[in-house]
């Protein structure tokens, strides 16, 4: 495990991300000390688990179990709609990237793990889908989450351009 990261490892990462939202049409927090810090912690938690969890929620160190709150986390989208911004405060909604608006503070919408959903997390198929899924009209990008993304991170057009597709 790293002890120390260097600030070169934490810029490049954030570089990454970056990137990756713009493509995407997600925003990062537009305070670069703040997600510096969140970017540390993902790479922390990329060393101590292999995975990129969330840094501003506790993992339980396995990725079976923690899979919706790898970043980007499966309440992002959600939380963008809802709030502005997601629960640690790396992505944020266009108004905010453009420091029009203050970032909220975003309540946690990730349920309490108890040892019975543990062991029930064999995520099998049975016919009943925790999500409904979106289809993109344009490109046929699919996507299984509450909303449809703000933008396609495949063709770049809005919601207003994705159809349910499965319940």
């Amino acid at each position: 495990m790293n002890s120390v990261l260097s600030s070169e490892q934490i810029e490049k990462r954030w570089d990454e991300l970056e990137t990756d939202a713009k493509q995407s049409g997600y925003f990062l927090n537009p305070d670069p000390v703040f997600t510096k810090g969140l970017v540390e912690g993902l790479l922390i938690n990329s060393d101590r688990y292999g995975y990129e969890s969330c840094p501003c929620r506790l993992s339980y160190g396995e990725e079976k179990i923690d899979r919706d709150i790898i970043c980007p986390c499966d309440y992002r989208d959600d939380d963008l709609v809802e709030f502005g911004a997601c629960f640690c405060g790396l992505y944020v909604s266009e108004e905010i990237s453009l420091q029009k608006k203050l970032t909220p503070v975003v309540p946690e919408r990730r349920p309490p793990i108890s040892q019975l959903q543990k062991d029930k997390l064999s995520f099998h198929i049975s016919g009943n889908l925790p999500y409904p899924v979106f289809r993109c009209k344009v490109c046929g990008y699919l996507c299984a989450r509450n909303n449809p993304p703000e933008k396609c991170p495949i063709c770049k057009v809005g919601k207003e351009r994705f159809e349910l597709f499965l319940k």
